[in-house]
């Protein structure tokens, strides 16, 4: 993730749930379901983007939890936090601007993390630096919820689509910047043990939503 990556999330924050959510929203909120948060908890949330999520959240941990979002994009904070103070949310959820791959906070904070089509983002020497990351400000035992683009499952056969998207996101990285990756594969590398795990589909190209412990 660069400066070139900020500005354009930036450019689009306005306009990104009229471009994203439509196809997003189904996986997202498998995800959001799969990480069982209680009442209470404090919930930290990866690339929150324009806070579809952040709200749901926000609405599980009650007035006695929180909800801490990171993201590297203002106009995406900008966005969430009209979203949040439109559903009076605002006094249970912090937005932090910052880098997944130094997470600004101490050790053993939160009882649960969760990232939507955000991990696929990093390189894969910068995925294993943000796993790490969550594993260090996640208390013992607490749960990471992923829900990321997917590598076709062995035996399957990529969709036109599919191959088309990867062709893009090989030349035109700057405008097609998620890729397939091995949910389960990449979470075990960092010393995660996944738990649950559902495959879907999002216009024919796979996904999957994972956890993690």
């Amino acid at each position: 993730m660069s400066s070139d990556n900020r500005a354009f999330y930036d450019r689009i924050a306005h306009a990104y749930d009229l471009l994203s959510d439509s196809s997003e929203r189904a996986a997202r909120e498998k995800g959001e379901a799969l990480l069982a948060v209680q009442p209470g908890q404090r919930i930290l949330e990866l690339g929150f983007g324009t806070g579809n999520t952040l709200i749901e959240l926000a609405r599980k941990v009650g007035a006695s939890g929180e909800v801490v979002g990171i993201d590297i994009s203002e106009g995406m904070r900008e966005v969430a936090r009209g979203k949040l103070e439109k559903e009076g949310l605002m006094d249970r959820v912090m937005l932090t601007l910052g880098d997944a791959r130094e997470l600004p906070f101490e050790d053993d904070q939160f009882d649960g993390a969760f990232l939507s089509f955000t991990l696929e983002l990093f390189s894969e020497d910068d995925m294993a630096k943000v796993l790490k990351e969550i594993r260090r400000v996640l208390k013992p035992g607490a749960e990471l919820a992923v829900v990321s683009m997917a590598k076709v499952a062995s035996g399957e056969h990529e969709s036109l689509l599919e191959r088309g998207y990867q062709w893009m996101h090989q030349h035109f990285p700057h405008i097609v910047d998620c890729r397939p990756i091995d949910v389960k594969k990449t979470l075990e590398a960092s010393g995660f043990q996944v738990e649950k795990e559902e495959r879907l589909e999002m216009w024919t190209m796979p996904v999957v939503a994972a956890v993690g412990r």
